[in-house]
C-alpha cells in the first residue's frame, strides 16, 4: 500500500484545513461544508495524476485538436454523513463517475465503548474499476476496514484510493497493516499523533458530521 501526504510542501490546502479546525469558523456550517468540498476537489486533481491517459482527437469548429484523456472507469464511494461534501468535491472533477454510499456509524454501549456498524450500502459493479473511498476523518481505521470489506461484495476494483483529510497515526498504521500488499493508495491531508479515550483525533477538529449537518441524538 502506498501512502501520499498532499500537504507537503504547504499549499492552499493548508488554509482550508486550518479553517476546518478553527473553533470560530466551525460555527458556520456552510463554510465548513464548502471547505470539505474544496479539499475534495484538491484530492481529485492529485489522484488524477496517477491515471493512464490516452491521446484522443477532438473536433473543434476550426479543425481537430488532440488531448490526453484518462481511460479509467471511476466509482466514488463515501461514508455517510461527513463524506458527502468531500464526495461532491470529487464529483465536481470526476463528473462522469459512478457513485456508492455507505452508512457506517459508531454504536456506543453503556460503558462508553463502541462498535462500528454498517447499516446501508448502495454501490455499482466494481470489477476492474478505480474505487475512490472517502471519509474526512481516519481515527481508528475501523470504518474504513468495514466499508472496504462491504464494498468487496460488489467486485474487485483494479485500484482503490482511500482519501482522508485528518488522520491519526494509529489509524494510518491500522489501515497500512490491514491492506498490506493490496492495490491501495492512502491519500492524507495531515496526520495527528493522538487519539483520546473516545477515539477522537487530537487536536483533530471534532465531529465532522455534526459540524457539517448539525448534532444528532
Amino acid at each position: 500500500m502506498e501512502i501520499k501526504h498532499i500537504n507537503h510542501p504547504p499549499t492552499i490546502l493548508n488554509r482550508y484545513i486550518a479553517e476546518l479546525r478553527d473553533i470560530h469558523i466551525q460555527k458556520d456550517p456552510l463554510r465548513f461544508r464548502r471547505n470539505l468540498e474544496r479539499i475534495g476537489e484538491i484530492f481529485a486533481y492529485e489522484i488524477s495524476k496517477t491515471f493512464t491517459f490516452k491521446e484522443q482527437e477532438v473536433k473543434t469548429p476550426l479543425g481537430v485538436a488532440t488531448e490526453f484523456l484518462h481511460e479509467e472507469e471511476i466509482v466514488l464511494a463515501s461514508i455517510l454523513r461527513a463524506g458527502i461534501p468531500m464526495h461532491n468535491g470529487l464529483l465536481n472533477y470526476f463528473d462522469r463517475a459512478e457513485n456508492a454510499f455507505i452508512s457506517a456509524y459508531r454504536k456506543y454501549t453503556e460503558d462508553g465503548e463502541f462498535d462500528i456498524h454498517i447499516e446501508y450500502i448502495s454501490a455499482p459493479d466494481l470489477n476492474n474499476k478505480v474505487l475512490i473511498l472517502t471519509d474526512p476523518m481516519l481515527a481508528t481505521g475501523s470504518s474504513i476496514e468495514l466499508s472496504y470489506k462491504a464494498l468487496q461484495k460488489n467486485g474487485k476494483p483494479a485500484h482503490i484510493h482511500i482519501v482522508s483529510i485528518i488522520a491519526s497515526q494509529a489509524g494510518v498504521d491500522y489501515v497500512r497493516n490491514m491492506l498490506a500488499g493490496e492495490p491501495v493508495t492512502l491519500w492524507l491531508g495531515v496526520v495527528d499523533e493522538e487519539l483520546n479515550a473516545k477515539s477522537y483525533i487530537i487536536p483533530g477538529l471534532g465531529d465532522a458530521g455534526d459540524l457539517a449537518y448539525g448534532s444528532k441524538l
